[in-house]
């Protein structure tokens, strides 16, 4: 797994792992990036199912709990075939365009 701090957000990059493999590991270390906005990049895995997308809604769930923005990218699902506390979105900058609307709202008290 791969982490790179941008600006207002952790980038998490699956190197080598399978999705399944990869979503645990994540899931393990939330407590050293629960504080943080995270970005999820999943475009290495173009024929992604909806089944394995669903292994990072558990970790979704609490990292939105905690107010902080939680959101995947890839382009092989649409919005419909997902839960929609499951936040996913095509590109990267769809995912920093994301995050700025959730920190516009978090100010403001929504």
């Amino acid at each position: 797994m791969k982490i790179t701090k941008k600006e207002n957000f952790l980038l998490v990059e699956n190197e080598n792992d399978s999705l399944t493999e990869f979503s645990s590991k994540l899931t393990k270390q939330h407590i050293e990036i629960q504080k943080e906005n995270v970005v999820v990049n999943l475009t290495q895995h173009p024929n992604i199912s909806a089944d394995q997308l669903l292994a990072f809604l558990e970790i979704s769930n609490v990292h939105r709990a905690e107010n902080r923005s939680f959101i995947l990218i890839n382009d092989s699902l649409g919005i419909d075939e997902l839960p929609e506390e499951l936040v996913i979105v095509p590109t990267l900058q769809e995912a920093e365009d994301m995050i700025q609307m959730d920190e516009i709202q978090r100010d403001l008290g929504f």
